[in-house]
C-alpha cells in the first residue's frame, strides 16, 4: 500500500460541511497549501458530489457521519484517490460498530484510510493541514514526525514550547486498516523527516513491525515510542508466575528492544528524546559532561545520571590544563564541573572554558543553564552563556546540550537559537537525561520471530506430563515415580534418597501443602497421610544448589511468545528479578539476559561460594524453547519453576504446561 500521495499530497478533496470541515479549509488555507482543495458538499461545498471531482484527490478528509462515511470512502477508492481521513467515529470503538468498520475496510479496497475515529494528519513541510481543529504546528523545513493513537495527545503535543520542530503529526484511530507501522514506514520516504516518535497503545501485526525497523535501520532514521497499556495474556494464563510477571508490560518492552526501538515512559521525555534524536541522531555511548556554575547542580546531575547508568569519565589531563587555564586556581576542576561565576559575562574566557571541558571521548556535553522568568525579570545577563555556546559549539564540531533543571526554564526563543547553532535545547533535568538514555545505540535483532497460533481452549497438564515433553525436548529432570499411595514403597525403593513427594494435580503445591523435602524411604507413608491428594510423584532430591530460576514463556499474540528468565522459587515474588525476551532467542542472547539479572552474582560464585554452571541452564533454557517451537501452534504458556542450578547441572524441580489438546 502506497501511503505518498495521502502523506504528501498535492490535491485535497474536503467532504462534508459544519464546523470541522470548515476548520480543516481555514487551517488549509492558513498554513498556505499550494495545492488544489475542493470542497464537497451539496449545500456548502463548491461541488455537490465526489463523483463531480475533476479528478481523484490525492487526499480527503472525510468528515460525515459514519454510514455516510463508508459511501464517501466508496466512492474515492473508485476515483482512484490516494487516501483518505475517515474523522468519524462509532466504528469498532463502540458496541455496534465491528460490522460497520469492516464495511469501511471493504470500501477503501486498495486505497489507504486513516482512521476511523481520528483528526487526521498534519504535514508541516508542505502545509497540507488534513486537521479539524486549532493546532500548534508551523511551517517547517526538517523535522520530527509523531503518530498517535490518540487525537487529544497528538493535539497537545503540538502546542509544545520546547523548540521541537515537527513535520508530521498524524493520528492513527482504530487502525482499520492502515496501521501505524505502516505509516511510520511511509515517512520514512520522506528525507526531511529527522526522527520518527510513536504514542503506542496496541502493537498490531508484528510483521509490519519487523519491516518497519528493518526500513529505519537501512535509511537511518531513529525511532522513539511511549508504549502505554496493558496486555491481557494475564487473564488469559493466571496459573502461573510467569502470566502475572510478562503478561502485562514485558512483552511489549521485548519486541520494541528486539526491534532497536527506543522506549520513553512520559510525553515530556518523549519530546525531548525527539530533539536529542533530530539534533545528530543517536548518541555514540553513555558517557557525559557537565558544566555548571553551581555546586548544587552538579551535584544534583551526578545522582540523578548515576541512578540511570550514565557515566561521568574523569577529567583527562589536557582537560585539566585547558580548564585550569580558562577559569585560574580558585576552581576545583572535577566532572561534573562547577565552574563558579568568575568568568561570568566575559564571553572568550566562557568559550574557552566549555570548549576546554569537550573532548573526543565525550558522547555529550551538557551546560545546564536556567534562564529567569520573562514576566519578571531581565534575561539579558544570559545572553553570554547562549553566545559563549554558540562559539563553543562553532570551534569544537561536538555534540552539546543546554539544559536547564526545570521544563520552564528554557524559553522557547532560546530553544530555537540554540538549535539553529546545533545545539540541543533540553527542558528539564530529568527529561533531558532520560533522552540520553533513550538515544543510545540500540542494535535490531531483525530475524523472524515466533508467531503463535490461533487461541484455543488450553488444559493444565500434571507435573508429570509437563516434565516428560520438556525431557524429550533435552530438558533434565529429576529420577522419578508416579504412583498412588498404596505402590509408594514399591515405587520408591527404585530411588535413591533424599527424596522429594509432591501431591499430584496440585497447581500450587506448596501453597497447599503438597510438598515434602529431604525425606528417607521410612518417611514417605507418613507424609503422604497429610497431603490431599490420592496419586503422588516421588523424585530424587537434588543437593548443592547454589541459586533457584525461573524459565517460562508465555503465549503473547501482540508481541509472540515471550521469554522470561529470573529469580526461582520463593524469590520469585519478593526479589521481582526478571528480564524478557522474544523467541527465537539465541545462546549468547540468553547469556546476557541472564547477566542483567540481579541475582546474576550468585550465579557467577558470590564472595567464593561455587557458581551454578552457565552452560547447563543456557542447556535448559534451549530445551524449553525447542519445545515451545515445536508446539507454537497449541501452546498457551510453560514454566519452569524452580530450575535448581548446582555447580555441574540445573535441574527442573517443578514444571507447569498449558497446551491445547
Amino acid at each position: 500500500m502506497n501511503l505518498a500521495r495521502l502523506l504528501r499530497p498535492g490535491s485535497v478533496a474536503v467532504i462534508g460541511g459544519g464546523a470541522w470541515c470548515r476548520s480543516v479549509l481555514d487551517q488549509l488555507a492558513a498554513a498556505g497549501f499550494p495545492g488544489k482543495v475542493w470542497h464537497v458538499h451539496p449545500r456548502d461545498g463548491d461541488i455537490a458530489r465526489i463523483e463531480d471531482l475533476p479528478d481523484g484527490p490525492d487526499a480527503a478528509f472525510v468528515g460525515i457521519n459514519r454510514d455516510g462515511a463508508i459511501a464517501a470512502i466508496q466512492s474515492l477508492s473508485r476515483r482512484n484517490s490516494g487516501g483518505a481521513v475517515c474523522f468519524a467515529s462509532g466504528f469498532a470503538e463502540s458496541d455496534d460498530g465491528a460490522t460497520r468498520q469492516d464495511a469501511l475496510i471493504r470500501a477503501a479496497g486498495d486505497m489507504p484510510v486513516l482512521g476511523p475515529n481520528c483528526y487526521g494528519l498534519i504535514n508541516a513541510f508542505d502545509g497540507a493541514m488534513l486537521w479539524p481543529d486549532q493546532h500548534g504546528c508551523v511551517r517547517v523545513e526538517r523535522g520530527v514526525a509523531i503518530l498517535t493513537q490518540s487525537s487529544n495527545i497528538a493535539l497537545n503535543l503540538t502546542m509544545q514550547r520546547r523548540g521541537l520542530p515537527i513535520g508530521y503529526v498524524i493520528t492513527a484511530g482504530n487502525q482499520a486498516q492502515t496501521s501505524q507501522a505502516r505509516i511510520a514506514a511511509g515517512l520514512l520516504d520522506d528525507p526531511r523527516v529527522t526522527a520518527i516518535g510513536l504514542h503506542v497503545e496496541g502493537m498490531g501485526d508484528l510483521k509490519d513491525w519487523q519491516a518497519l525497523a528493518a526500513k529505519a535501520q537501512a535509511r537511518g532514521v531513529p525511532i522513539v515510542a511511549l508504549k502505554v497499556g496493558k496486555s491481557d495474556a494475564a487473564k488469559q494464563a493466571a496459573v502461573s508466575h510467569t502470566a502475572s510477571l510478562a503478561g502485562h508490560d514485558a512483552g511489549a518492552q521485548a519486541l520494541l528492544d528486539r526491534l532497536g526501538i527506543a522506549r520513553v515512559r512520559d510525553l515530556p521525555s518523549f519530546l525531548e528524546t525527539l530533539k536529542l534524536l533530530h539534533c545528530g541522531g543517536p548518541l555514540s555511548g553513555n558517557r557525559i559532561a557537565s558544566i555548571s556554575c553551581s555546586g548544587g547542580e552538579a551535584s544534583l546531575v551526578a545522582d540523578m545520571a548515576h541512578d540511570v547508568g550514565l557515566v561521568f569519565p574523569p577529567l583527562t589531563q589536557s582537560q585539566r590544563s585547558n580548564l585550569a587555564a580558562a577559569l585560574g586556581p580558585r576552581v576545583a576542576l572535577a566532572n561534573p564541573l562547577d565552574y563558579h561565576t568568575y568568568v561570568w559575562r566575559d564571553v572568550a574566557a566562557m568559550t574557552d572554558a566549555f570548549s576546554a571541558m569537550i573532548e573526543p571521548h565525550l558522547d555529550l556535553t551538557m551546560l545546564i543553564v536556567d534562564f529567569p522568568r520573562d514576566d519578571l525579570c531581565d534575561a539579558g545577563d544570559w545572553e553570554c552563556v547562549i553566545t559563549a555556546a554558540i562559539d563553543t559549539a562553532r570551534r569544537t564540531g561536538r555534540r552539546i546540550a543546554m539544559v536547564a533543571t526545570l521544563p520552564e526554564l528554557m524559553p522557547q526563543d532560546v530553544a530555537e537559537r540554540l538549535l539553529l547553532a546545533g545545539i540541543v535545547p533540553m527542558n528539564g533535568l530529568a527529561e533531558a537525561l532520560a533522552a540520553i538514555i533513550a538515544a543510545q545505540p540500540r542494535p535490531a535483532d531483525l530475524s523472524d520471530l515466533l508467531l503463535p497460533g490461533p487461541h484455543r481452549a488450553a488444559v493444565t497438564l500434571s507435573e508429570a506430563e509437563a516434565k516428560a515433553a520438556l525431557a524429550a525436548h533435552g530438558l533434565a529432570v529429576p529420577n522419578a515415580v508416579r504412583t498412588d499411595r498404596h505402590g509408594l514403597a514399591e515405587a520408591a525403593a527404585r530411588l535413591n534418597a533424599p527424596l522429594v513427594l509432591k501431591a499430584d494435580g496440585l497447581a500450587h503445591k506448596t501453597e497447599a501443602g503438597g510438598v515434602r523435602l529431604n525425606l528417607t524411604h521410612d518417611a514417605l507413608p507418613r507424609a503422604a497421610q497429610a497431603m490431599p491428594a490420592d496419586t503422588f510423584l516421588v523424585e530424587e532430591m537434588v543437593t548443592g544448589t547454589v541459586a533457584e530460576l525461573l524459565i517460562g514463556v508465555l503465549r503473547d499474540p501482540p508481541h509472540g511468545f515471550v521469554l522470561t528468565l529470573g529469580a526461582g522459587g520463593i524469590l520469585t515474588e519478593l526479589l521481582d528479578d526478571t528480564v524478557s525476551v522474544l523467541l527465537p532467542v539465541d545462546r549468547n542472547t540468553c547469556a546476557q539476559a541472564l547477566s542483567g539479572l540481579k541475582m546474576a552474582p550468585v550465579l557467577d560464585g558470590y564472595r567464593g561460594a561455587p557458581g551454578a554452571d552457565l552452560d547447563a541452564v543456557l542447556d535448559a533454557i534451549a530445551a524449553v524453547q525447542a519445545y515451545v517451537i515445536a508446539h507454537a501452534d497449541s501452546l498457551e504458556e510453560v514454566e519452569i519453576n524452580p530450575l535448581l542450578c548446582t555447580p555441574d547441572r540445573a535441574v527442573a524441580a517443578d514444571a507447569l504446561t498449558r497446551i491445547a489438546k
